[in-house]
């Protein structure tokens, strides 16, 4: 096994990065009155809330790279899958078949 970093956990360890920093910016934002507070008590969910929105759009467009990443490696790991489920399959018919030959 290779000591390269699995492309799925740097994509979501950036994914999470993005979106803490979003979160401290609008954290931010907020206590300085630059983006208006949530109503009562809804301030921590507002901030979480406007965080999600603005990190969605911007790592679509940041992460594209690694994204890609990602997929070529599970779309390979996936087809490595499907050639041993049909080497044990093939291996199943062969005793099947030998099975039947000699009985």
């Amino acid at each position: 096994m290779s000591l390269k970093t699995s492309a799925t956990i740097r994509y979501t360890a950036m994914r999470l990065g993005i979106f803490v920093g979003c979160l401290v910016a609008v954290a931010g934002f907020v206590r300085l009155g630059w983006v208006p507070a949530g109503l009562g008590d809804a301030n921590v969910a507002w901030v979480v809330l406007l965080a999600i929105v603005i990190s969605a759009p911007l790592s679509f467009v940041l992460l594209r790279k690694q994204r890609d990443e990602m997929s070529t490696q599970i779309s390979g790991r996936v087809a490595g899958a499907k050639e041993r489920l049909a080497a044990n399959r093939s291996q199943e018919d062969q005793a099947d078949d030998a099975a039947r030959v000699t009985s």
